[in-house]
């Protein structure tokens, strides 16, 4: 009887050690991926500034940091992950639905119309994402190292109220400035007849993804107050940490 109690003893203890090997893990690897993300973001704000300073417009700025931009944009897919495997305690789909709408505007609007890249529109999207990316990441990366300045704390649970509506603005603009070069070129679109038998046509569906901002934004818009309120106020809220 002893033997059993001594054999459940150090099961349990080995049981502790691997969950505490597996949380360093898991902290080192999320602490490396928020400062990698802070230090890109960093270098993106860097690079515009530069690029205005030197050029006095924001003509050609897309094109001069459209590699880096579509590079640790894409790269937060690995976010999406995180709330998949459970590492990070985040809806899969909330976060999902932000990585993948900047992803398309990215890739599938911005890089892929080249007569929109100087919008001011794309301009302001691009300031937005910047700006809120350099102030979450570091949010993150202070709490994952237990040591949270408060202004990065105030910033995180702040700028949003106006950078989030403002980024909206940039990127609605953004698509509806790309209407017209999809609708006259028929970009991405297919029609009938073809071997797929299938019909698709991009300017339409960039509409729906229009369309759709006005039953998300302020899901994901309150979802950001509630969060603020319990992190600033302590409130208490029923609903999964952001």
């Amino acid at each position: 009887m002893a033997s059993g109690e001594e054999d459940g003893a150090v099961d349990e203890k080995e049981n502790n050690n691997k969950k505490k090997t597996k949380s360093a893990i898991v902290t080192a690897w999320l602490t490396f991926y928020n400062i990698a993300m802070t230090a890109g973001w960093l270098v993106l704000a860097m690079a515009m500034a530069r690029f205005y300073i030197q050029k006095g417009t924001h003509k050609g700025l897309y094109r001069s940091i459209a590699r880096t931009i579509k590079f640790f944009q894409t790269f937060a897919l690995v976010e999406v992950g995180h709330c998949a495997i459970g590492i990070v305690r985040t809806s899969v789909i909330v976060t999902g639905v932000q990585v993948c709408s900047r992803i398309f505007l990215v890739w599938f609007i911005t890089n892929s119309i080249r007569q929109i890249q100087n919008e001011e529109s794309v301009i302001l999207f691009l300031v937005v994402w910047t700006l809120t990316e350099i102030t979450r990441y570091s949010y993150y990366t202070f709490k994952l190292l237990h040591h949270l300045p408060y202004f990065v704390k105030w910033a995180r649970y702040n700028l949003f109220i106006i950078l989030y509506p403002l980024g909206v603005i940039g990127e609605l603009l953004t698509i509806y400035a790309a209407l017209p070069v999809v609708r006259r070129t028929g970009m991405f679109s297919m029609r009938l007849p073809n071997k797929y038998n299938v019909s698709f046509d991009y300017y339409y569906c960039l509409i729906i993804v229009m369309l759709s901002y006005i039953p998300l934004f302020p899901q994901l818009y309150f979802h950001m107050l509630r969060q603020r309120r319990r992190v600033l106020h302590g409130e208490v809220i029923v609903e999964k940490d952001d």
